[in-house]
């Protein structure tokens, strides 16, 4: 690999602003913001919106809107069923 092209990766600390669950994982994102982790380390600290934590997705709170497939499509607009 080429030297001095590539960021620089460290462990982080991700926070949800909605739930405040935090976790620390790697990243290559900046940050001027620090947290204290549990092991007794300093991390930066990386707020996100949205983590597994409040996702819909995960949550079980997530909305289908069942349109049915093509083939149901098709015969409903040209009325062969």
């Amino acid at each position: 690999m080429k030297t001095n092209i590539h960021p620089d990766y460290r462990k982080v600390v991700f926070m949800d602003t909605n739930s405040g669950t935090s976790f620390l994982s790697g990243s290559t994102k900046q940050s001027n913001e620090t947290v204290q982790w549990a092991d007794g380390n300093t991390y930066p600290l990386l707020k996100v919106e949205i983590s597994s934590d409040t996702h819909p997705f995960y949550t079980g709170k997530q909305k289908f809107a069942d349109k049915g497939g093509r083939v149901e499509r098709f015969k409903q607009k040209y009325k062969l069923q």
